[in-house]
This record gives structure tokens, sequence and C-alpha cells, in this order.
């Protein structure tokens, strides 16, 4: 088997993570608690506390992972999956503003893998590869949250996973503002087609659309009808987007679409996130539970003034436009 990524740490052995099979399945974790570390450059997982472990992280899957739908059926003789891939180690970083909004990018259209899905960005340097933001290293702090249980295509009825990753959801907390962030960034067009700052309350009401129902639990009734976006053009320009709250709310469909929609994940590590400002609000103690309604309290401002850079030719242009959540008006200032 090749080298892989992740292993496992199970009763009496330590063994590289099959691709075949689910990990939570074997670890019995899913929704639950592992421990974790890293040996010689690869993530270590286990239901039970070893040597050189670290704090217990969250371990999930969504209810429908195509891994453990086959390890609770009989394997159809057609049905081949890779016998020599393992499980490979993905990092996904929550990109937090001092004001407290997390950054959402829009994967292009034109991608193989997950096309048109709100996504949060991978490791830092994807984060500067796709974004073009540069993070100064003394200006930051992160937080690991969770670990998600990752396949595409997601659902066996879109056809047999051909990647399967362990996600280790990374909280980078910055110095900066939104706006001071956001001044910064220059999309790499090919990569993102859009990107967002989501606020607490927002992101309260995605994380509750949850995945494998068919319809998502109550949301507040103060929820905007659209929200702020920045659509990035195919030649790196940026534009304001109005964006229809309803379409962070979609869920996963049954048959291969590229409709646009937040990951599964993606929620998942949004309701991390919360879960992590709730304790730091409580001083350190265990947050509430019922996050959404935790956040739902907080009033949606009259009117958002966003500010856009970009550079054309080589001249750096910029614009401001006022967006008005409850309206979904956006006006250019002149």
């Amino acid at each position: 088997m090749a080298a892989a990524r992740v292993q496992l740490l199970l009763p009496g052995r330590l063994e590289s993570a099959s691709f075949a099979r689910s990990v939570c399945g074997l670890l019995g974790a899913g929704p639950g608690r592992v421990h974790r570390g890293f040996q010689r450059g690869r993530l270590v997982l286990s239901g039970r506390p070893f040597p050189g472990a670290s704090a217990r992280l969250p371990l999930q899957r969504p209810p429908f992972c195509p891994f453990a739908v086959l390890d609770q059926q009989p394997r159809d003789p057609g049905a081949k999956l890779p016998t020599d891939r393992g499980v490979d180690l993905g990092v996904a970083v929550i990109l937090q503003s001092s004001d407290q909004t997390v950054l959402l990018t829009r994967r292009a259209r034109t991608l193989s893998v997950s096309p048109n899905l709100w996504l949060l960005d991978g490791g830092l340097r994807e984060l500067q590869e796709e974004s073009g933001l540069h993070l100064p290293q003394g200006q930051l702090s992160w937080v690991p949250l969770g670990l998600w249980e990752s396949a595409y295509p997601p659902r066996l009825s879109w056809g047999l996973p051909k990647y399967h990753h362990i996600v280790l959801y990374l909280l980078v907390i910055s110095q900066e503002s939104q706006r001071q962030l956001q001044a910064r960034i220059q999309p790499n067009p090919s990569e993102v087609s859009a990107l967002m700052w989501l606020t607490p309350d927002v992101a309260a009401a995605v994380a509750a659309t949850e995945e494998g129902t068919e319809t998502p639990r109550l949301l507040p009734e103060d929820l905007p009808p659209s929200v702020l976006a920045v659509e990035v053009e195919e030649d790196g320009r940026p534009r304001p987007l109005v964006l229809p709250t309803s379409t962070l709310l979609r869920m996963i469909p049954t048959t291969a679409e590229d409709k646009e929609r937040v990951s599964t994940g993606t929620k998942f590590a949004l309701g991390l996130w919360l879960q992590h400002l709730g304790r730091q609000k409580h001083g350190g103690k265990e947050g509430r539970k019922d996050n959404l309604s935790q956040n739902s309290s907080l009033k949606h401002p009259h009117h958002v003034k966003v500010e856009l850079t970009w550079t054309q030719g080589q001249q750096r242009k910029n614009g401001t436009w006022t967006f008005f959540p409850q309206t979904g008006d956006l006006e250019r200032e002149a």
C-alpha cells in the first residue's frame, strides 16, 4: 500500500487507514471525540489515549458518507475501490477577523472537484494561493477545532468515491478586521469565483441546516433575506454580489449537481466555530449547545459599507458600495 498520511492506532496494532473503509466506523467515533497526534509527518488517530497524543478533537462524518454505506452493505463485485491507497490528510482554515467574521470562498464552476461550492480555504499556503491574502505571522493565533471524514463524490448515488480525506479544521484568529483583510485579498479567478464574510448569526443558520434530513431546523425570523458577497470576474476584478440567504441553506442533492451551496464539512466547521465563540464568551466554560438560539438574537445592521480594491492594467482602483441586508439593495457611492 502506498504511504498514507492518516494512521489508526487500533487495539494491539498501528495501521494505515484504508481508502475503502470509514475511519469513523473503525474508531467507533461517529460522532464523537478521538485522540490524535503526529508521528513522522502522519496523523495518528485513536479512540484511546496514547503517548504523545494531544487533547481530543471531535471526529464526524455525514450520515450519507459513502464509505459508511459501503461498510454496512454487501460489497457489489462490480464496485471496485482502490486497494493500494490510504486516506489523505487535509487542512482547512477558518479565518476569523478581529470583529468575529469568518471567510468563505466559492470554488470556480470550471473545477472538476466540488465546483460552485462554498468552502473554507485550505491550509495557509492554499489560503495565500487562492485568495492572495498573506497573513503576518506575528498577528495571528490558531486553535484546532475538529476533524471531518470527507469523500468525493460525497454520496454513493453520485458514484463511487474517488477521494478520501480526514480534514483538520484549524481556526486562525487574525488581529486585523474584516475590512483590513478584505482590502488585501486578490483572489485567483481560476480557483475562486466569489468570497464572503459570515457573521455568527448567519453562520449559525447555515450550520443548523442539518444534512441527511428533509427540512432544516427552525430558523430565526429576523434572518436577513440576502447577504453581501464579492464575485470575482474572469480578469480578477471584484464586484459586489447580493446572494439570497436561502442559497447558503441548501442541502446536498441526492443526484450529482453543481448547484451552489455550502459544503457539509463547512457546516460542521461553522458549528465548531460557534461553540468556540460560546466558550470564549463564557470564560472558557462550555458554551450553550443551541448555537442558533444563542446567536440569532444579534441585531442585523441597517446597512453595510463595503470597499473593494483591484488592479486594472497598472492602475489600482477602488469603489465603495452600501448594502441594505433587509431589502437586498446595493448602491454604489459616487
